[in-house]
């Protein structure tokens, strides 16, 4: 009797193939080999070649082949080489006789061996295969082949015969004149082998090529090509097929199973491949984004580094021109340079906060950015940078308010040094004179009186050289460049004035009186004249001075102060012009009594050297100078106007745009803290208002043209506003980081929700949790309000277990938690990504199962970036047995998820 072995548990189905898990089990045949179903020539012929063709390309393996198929297992020894290879197990020694009984001992730890695997052995005894049996040989094979080959096969639920059908019609479903229906006559036009290949191997098949009218040469074209490019052995005669109505499914089942074992490994290395490529090219994306932080949050410190000595640069310049040109660069710094670095900053945040995210998605440890370049740090940096540009600010002002103020004190000094030098010029010739030696009575009481005078003149004039030397003394305490020749020119003037004193005391007026009653009167008038012309001269000295004197006011009132007193002086000349009036009505009487007397007058007063031509000139002086005050004040007035328009006109803006930028702050800070509607509405609401905010960004700019105008006329208060540019640009930059943060935030929450799977649901509830115990509503919890938070949920927190959660929620110990490390540790166990344990399992397959791995493998197997990337890295295999040069996988493969050092 004929037998078959045949697996336990499975049934029957469409000829030798049951019904049971998947219809893939096979049964004892219904045509048993021995009774009513005889070998087909043709079929056992197709058999007998594709079952040698299959042995063979296992035993090569072991360095060996088979002739003959029922006569080289007859002894067992190739046939217990073959299922050692196939599966990759030792068997018991075989018997080294070469009796009979030896064989048969041979072939039956062979079919013991099968037996073992769950091959249910039916009637069958060793016998049979030492006796050369070619049918129960050929059973036997194709029972190794149907255990070994087909039964693992698993496509969709589906395994064993119906398994690897299904397979081959996924594969060939899109192609033309292709219908992959059975393993017998679906194949004999050759295209679905053609198919399969070409499928897989597109290179090496011109499908288009092919035509259904050349079943020879589609078959012939695959075995060639599955032979040299596949190591897949030619098992079928091209011949046989076309010619035989239906040819032997198990050889075509066969045949086809090493297409699937091929591929299934190619695709099995490709499925690997791609899982180590999809790893890598995460980490490096992320390795990208470290470097690209790593090199702006360099750059951003460097030009700190390098502005922040600048704007402490505290060093003064002599000139008000000078001052203005630092202050014109330090514009072109709040402009032009500061915005970019700006937007840096605001740039370096978020992608810290976007690859912290993806780090923590992907399962890899937290960047730890370089020491000195934290968000913190350069946040500390920031500060200090503004901090100086704030001072720097102060000082510039400052210093420019000082230079005005010293060019207003140097020109109100040179004028009214000037004026005090006319007015000595001549006086100290005049008191050294001694002629009162020689001189009569009349003219010692002359000089006497004309020292009485001048010590009268210059009594007065005692009041203009201390406002001198004051304006000297404010110069020098304002540190004013040209102090050394103010204190040469004070010192001359105080020099001069003390020398005038000595004068005046060391004169010797002597002599007898030689008065006429005459010239005592006209001598009385002269007195007179003197004693009303000094005082009036010295009021027309001091008139001509104010009017002529430089004057520093900042507002309209002030301006108009000025104004008022000049009125006030114009509303006293009419009473001046009858006191000069009265004063040359007294030269009048003196000229009528030398006239009546015919005397001859004299062309000087002896007590005074002031003629009223003198008095005259200083009077049309007077009269010119006014209306010219009048036109300068009026200049002035019309200036400080405008500074008030613009003053005005600045706050106007200043004060919509400040509660405008405070009022969007807030807005901001509510939708962080308060979203609603999906992520996507959230995005589209705030991507919606960054526009609005972008759009408002001219009114900044006019502000800044204005504030600009409002410096360039030297305007530094405004009382119709609390806000500055300084606080504008402040609010300003706030705002732009603010919308940018949120919207980051929104970006890395989408990244969350896809990564983990949340629903719309899920995150309205972490939001609500977050928002209930943010107290401060400033979107981050501190660390009693999480631990609150997490007990409100029903954690039981120790100290130990909170401070461990407060290192994943807060790595960077900022005493905060952010709503993103929030999500994050809440869905921390739900996300599905690839583990170290995965890569490694993908990189032994790409090792043929190896702990190590070559550079060649890996050039082979992956992409040139992904290999080299790998090479870079990977430290050399240190096991035993390893080639030279041979990898670490799993050490590379741990450090990909921070479990070691790369």
């Amino acid at each position: 009797m004929m037998m078959v072995l045949q697996p336990e548990g499975l049934g029957t189905g469409e000829g030798p193939f049951a019904g049971g898990r998947g219809g893939g089990e096979y049964m004892e045949q219904e045509e048993d080999w021995d009774r009513d179903l005889l070998l087909d020539p043709a079929w056992e012929k197709q058999q007998r070649k594709t079952f040698t063709a299959w042995c063979n390309s296992h035993l090569r393996k072991a360095g060996t082949q088979i002739e003959n198929i029922e006569e080289d297992f007859r002894n067992g020894l190739k046939l217990m080489l073959l299922l050692e290879v196939i599966s990759g197990e030792g068997l018991p020694r075989p018997d080294k006789g070469k009796m009979r009984f030896h064989k048969i001992a041979n072939v039956n730890k062979a079919l013991d061996f099968i037996a073992s695997k769950g091959v249910k052995l039916v009637s069958i005894g060793a016998e049979e295969i030492v006796d050369g049996n070619l049918k129960m040989t050929l059973g036997m094979i194709w029972t190794i082949i149907l255990r070994f080959a087909i039964q693992d096969i698993s496509v969709e639920e589906t395994s064993a015969k119906e398994g690897l059908l299904l397979w081959c019609q996924r594969k060939t479903a899109p192609y033309r004149n292709v219908n992959v229906q059975n393993f017998h006559t679906s194949w004999k036009d050759g295209l679905a082998l053609c198919a399969l290949i070409h499928r897989h191997r597109p290179d090496l098949i011109d499908y288009a090529k092919l035509r259904k009218d050349d079943p020879i040469g589609n078959l012939n074209t695959a075995f060639e090509v599955a032979e040299k490019y596949l190591d897949i052995p030619k098992m079928l005669d091209a011949e046989d097929i076309v010619n035989t109505p239906k040819p032997d499914e198990k050889a075509i089942m066969t045949y086809v199973s090493c297409f699937y074992h091929a591929f299934a490994g190619a695709e099995q290395a490709e499925t690997a491949a791609n899982r180590i490529c999809k790893v890598l090219a995460v980490n490096q994306e992320n390795e990208k984004l470290m470097e690209e932080y790593e090199k702006l949050a360099s750059e951003l410190l460097e030009w700190i580094r390098r502005t922040v000595p600048w704007l402490e640069n505290r060093v003064g310049e002599p000139s008000m021109s000078a001052m203005q040109r630092k202050l014109e660069d330090f514009r072109d710094y709040r402009r032009l340079h500061k915005p970019p670095r700006v937007q840096e900053k605001c740039q370096l945040e978020i992608n810290f906060n976007t690859l912290q995210t993806k780090l923590r998605l992907s399962h890899r440890p937290a960047f730890m950015p370089s020491e000195g370049k934290l968000v913190s740090d350069i946040a500390n940096a920031w500060r200090g940078l503004e901090q100086a540009e704030k001072g720097y600010e102060d000082w510039l002002l400052s210093e420019i308010r000082r230079l005005q103020r010293l060019q207003h004190l140097a020109e109100k000094f040179q004028q009214k040094a000037s004026l005090h030098e006319a007015w000595t010029r001549g006086k100290e010739d005049m008191l050294s004179q001694r002629d009162y030696e020689t001189a009569s009575l009349q003219e010692v009481r002359a000089l006497l009186r004309r020292h009485e005078a001048f010590e009268s003149d210059l009594a007065a004039h005692q009041d203009r050289v201390e406002h001198i030397a004051a304006l000297a003394q404010e110069l020098n305490e304002l540190d004013y460049h040209e102090a050394a020749s103010v204190n040469s020119r004070c010192q001359a003037i105080c020099d001069q004035v003390r020398g005038l004193l000595g004068g005046l005391l060391t004169g010797h007026p002597c002599g007898p009186q030689r008065m006429e009653k005459l010239l005592e009167t006209i001598d009385q008038l002269q007195l007179e004249f003197a004693r009303r012309a000094a005082p009036f001269n010295n009021w027309l000295d001091g008139a001509v001075e104010d009017l002529q004197d430089v004057w520093l006011v900042h507002s309209v009132e002030e301006t108009q102060s000025l104004v008022t007193a000049h009125d006030q002086f114009k509303a006293t000349l009419p009473e001046a012009d009858r006191e000069r009036g009265a004063i040359l009505g007294i030269q009048g009487e003196i000229q009528k009594i030398c006239q009546t007397y015919g005397l001859r007058p004299s062309s000087t007063n002896p007590y005074i050297a002031l003629t009223p031509q003198d008095i005259n000139t200083k009077w049309d002086t007077v009269r010119k100078l006014v209306p010219s005050r009048d036109q300068m004040l009026q200049e002035e007035l019309t200036r400080q106007q405008v500074n008030e328009r613009l003053r005005r006109q600045f706050a106007a803006q200043a004060n919509a745009i400040g509660p405008w930028i405070q009022g969007k702050v807030e807005e901001v800070g509510r939708l962080a803290a308060g979203m609603a509607g999906s992520l996507e509405e959230q995005m589209a609401g705030l991507r919606q208002q960054e526009q609005n905010i972008i759009n408002y960004k001219s009114n900044i700019d006019r502000l800044e043209g204005d504030h600009q105008l409002l410096q360039e006329s030297l305007v530094f208060d405004n009382k119709h506003t609390v806000y500055s540019m300084e606080h504008i640009r402040v609010g300003w930059e706030q705002l732009l980081t603010s919308i940018a943060r949120t919207i980051n935030e929104v970006e890395n929450q989408v990244l969350t929700r896809d990564a983990k799977g949340l629903s719309q649901e899920q995150l309205n509830e972490f939001r609500a949790s977050f928002n209930h115990f943010d107290r401060k509503r400033n979107g981050m919890m501190e660390p009693d309000d999480f631990r609150a938070c997490l007990i409100s949920m029903g954690y039981d927190l120790g100290e130990v277990e909170f401070a461990r959660i407060m290192t994943m929620v807060d790595p960077n110990a900022a005493g905060v938690v952010t709503f993103q490390a929030f999500i994050d540790f809440m869905t921390r166990e739900t996300a599905e990504t690839d583990t170290a344990e995965q890569v490694v399992a993908s990189f032994k397959i790409l090792a043929g199962d190896k702990n190590y791995i070559t550079a060649e493998e890996l050039r082979r197997e992956l992409p040139a970036e992904q290999a080299e990337y790998c090479i870079r890295r990977m430290a050399p295999y240190k096991g035993a047995g390893a080639p030279a040069g041979a990898l670490d996988y799993v050490a590379f493969s741990s450090a990909l998820y921070g479990e070691s050092d790369l």
